[in-house]
């Protein structure tokens, strides 16, 4: 692959880059809804102390939503978007 059409690939508009980040945030708040809920739990009627009461959920909540929110995942929603955008203005000709 050469190395116009692979910037290509990877180069989106920022506003569909927003919205793949809006939708990347979605599925892992969805995923880790366990965790978002331990977190909760913890959380409901503290202030200040949740920080060092409620940590083992917060790194566990994080943890999660790492797996689901990371640059390499950003990157292959970005392809898909790229091949699916490619298929339908082929599709139109």
């Amino acid at each position: 692959m050469g190395y116009v059409q692979e910037a290509r690939e990877n180069h989106v508009k920022k506003k569909v880059e927003e919205a793949l980040r809006s939708k990347m945030k979605h599925k892992a708040l969805k995923e880790c809804d366990s965790y978002v809920a331990k977190y909760a739990e913890c959380a409901l009627g503290r202030t200040l102390s949740i920080v060092w009461i409620c940590r083992k959920q917060a790194n566990e909540l994080n943890q999660c939503l790492h797996q689901y929110t990371n640059d390499g995942v950003l990157e292959e929603m970005k392809k898909a978007y790229m091949l699916e955008q490619e298929g339908s203005s082929r599709n139109q000709d």
